[in-house]
């Protein structure tokens, strides 16, 4: 297989005219789907057994090891009653344990629910009332804000995990137990995956085992691993949809070494690209921008790396551009979201790459772009409106929100209330979230669209538009950036007004120290809009 690392760069952007991709409409060959994502390690165990599949810090586990590992605890689940309709969550920080505990619990037949370490008490409760675990694994660093959320947890059974607790790890040294890896059903639920939450309260999103486990193939459909021959480096919350996807999943498929860090930091990453010999990276625009923002960037070794794969949310071309100009490694951008299994489209690592484009439907997958106001009526290449989507890894629904999941599944279609445009070869552009939209003076506009206008400016490294009330004009922009060397407010000023209309315009522009995040690096605009109104004095 041709590596596609380190192409040509003329022949990686995608100029020229573009050629139809076999997979627009879901014709690509499907690589080998297995029934659930533990039939895969069972796979991997049995074909590699002693090759190495995880490390974090001095830790690490062969195939035979982990499978070992992911069946003593979903047996000892299975014993206390843990099985087939209930749910277990894991509240954990990334190690070997959340790894080992994400399988078990789908080996015991149980469905995992991912939550976030970082959540207090206020957040966490009413997401235990609305899953309903019957088990909580949880860190011993999250101790307390368990504690302060008893009145959720009653009759729910607890584990301590970590130094001083219990550690999945101790049945390593058990080959046996590989071979008496529990296999849950592909037809019942694997995961119960809640949304961030950072556009109104979470959702618990449904997906099952036949779902979670033939995104993986989709995935690797457009984007070909090579079995034993990769090394993922896992940086990104582990509890969380694409970290899973395009780390954990990905690794057991192709029987690779998953390195996972405890945490992001540029100068652990780098370390870690350079030592461990890292071939694919799994970031986020947030990512991306720190590490080339971090002082030992120009220096850092990063020639092992094949491929890296861009989600979470939106990637500015320019940072794009830089970065393969930086380290000469393409950069795969694709989009999706936790309704998805996650994985909608991808750029393929092999073919033709169309850069601001997130890539073409991945296979036995349809997309369509229809109106913002019905959702009903199918547009034509080019025109914008919100994306809708078909395919076998589509959730089954919302956990406890019937009238949610009916608006969101409608004629066997999802829909995202994402916004965007196919062109005529099926390469899909996001525009931005349908409820992000503001209405300046009538005209509908595209906070995303004025965001990518201020990264083209050379000092920008991040921007922020959000809308707020206006008396006279109904919303008002205001754009918030972060700047890599100091700028004046009227030069950004000028170079919007030489690329948007006017009443795309921001009435008010903002130079920032920085931006605020969620704990998963994405550009946290609920928390700045919340942010701006409490300045203006609107609450």
């Amino acid at each position: 297989m041709r590596q596609v690392g380190r192409p040509k760069r003329e022949s990686s952007l995608g100029e020229g005219v573009a050629q139809r991709p076999e997979g627009r409409s879901g014709l690509s060959l499907m690589p080998h789907v297995w029934p659930t994502v533990v039939h895969m390690l069972q796979d991997a165990a049995r074909r590699a057994p002693e090759h190495p599949a995880l490390r974090c810090g001095n830790e690490s586990l062969s195939y035979r090891q982990y499978a070992a590992c992911v069946a003593g605890l979903a047996l000892e689940l299975q014993e206390r009653g843990v099985g087939a309709g209930q749910r277990v969550a894991l509240m954990m920080a990334n190690s070997l344990d959340i790894a080992i505990a994400t399988f078990a619990v789908q080996a015991a037949g149980a469905q995992v629910v991912p939550l976030n370490p970082a959540y207090t008490s206020a957040e966490l409760i009413p997401i235990l009332a609305d899953a309903a675990p019957a088990l909580l694994l949880h860190d011993v660093a999250v101790a307390e804000v368990v504690a302060g959320s008893h009145e959720a947890l009653a009759g729910v059974a607890v584990m301590v995990v970590g130094e001083g607790a219990r550690r999945f790890t101790a049945w390593r040294d058990r080959p046996d137990l590989a071979e008496r890896l529990p296999l849950p059903s592909p037809d019942t639920l694997s995961t119960l995956q809640y949304t961030g939450g950072t556009t109104g309260v979470s959702k618990g999103v449904d997906l099952g085992h036949r779902a979670v486990s033939i995104n993986v193939s989709q995935r690797e459909a457009l984007l070909p691993t090579r079995p034993e021959d990769e090394r993922i480096l896992a940086i990104t919350p582990l509890f969380h949809v694409y970290a899973v996807s395009m780390g954990l999943y990905l690794a057991a498929y192709c029987r690779g070494t998953l390195v996972i860090l405890p945490r992001y930091r540029p100068d652990w990453v780098l370390e870690a690209i350079a030592s461990e010999r890292i071939t694919l990276l799994s970031g986020s625009p947030t990512i991306f921008v720190g590490l080339m923002a971090y002082e030992g960037f120009g220096q850092a070794d990063l020639s092992s790396l094949r491929l890296c794969f861009s989600g979470s949310s939106a990637l500015s071309e320019e940072t794009l551009r830089r970065w393969e100009a930086a380290t000469g490694c393409v950069v795969a951008e694709g989009y999706g979201q936790s309704e998805a299994g996650p994985v909608l489209t991808y750029n393929p690592g092999e073919g033709l790459r169309k850069l601001g484009t997130v890539g073409y439907a991945v296979p036995q997958t349809e997309l369509q772009i229809v109106d913002v106001t019905t959702g009903r009526n199918v547009l034509p290449a080019g025109e914008v409106g919100e994306i809708r989507a078909r395919g076998p890894q589509i959730m089954s629904g919302y956990r406890n929100r019937p009238a949610e999941t009916a608006e969101a599944l409608r004629n066997g279609w999802l829909h995202t209330g994402d916004i965007g445009s196919l062109d005529a070869d099926g390469y899909l552009t996001i525009r931005d979230r349908k409820k992000d939209m503001a209405i300046v003076s009538g005209f509908n506009v595209y906070p995303r669209e004025v965001e990518d206008a201020l990264y083209s400016h050379a000092a920008v490294i991040e921007a922020a538009v959000v809308g707020l009330p206006d008396s006279y004009r109904g919303e008002r922009l205001v754009a918030c950036v972060v700047c890599r060397h100091e700028v004046t407010v009227e030069d950004l000023q000028a170079h919007l007004q030489a690329r948007l209309v006017k009443y795309k315009w921001p009435s008010e522009l903002r130079v920032v120290a920085a931006l605020p995040k969620t704990t998963v690096g994405k550009i946290d605009k609920k928390q700045l809009r919340l942010d701006l109104l409490a300045q203006a004095g609107v609450t």
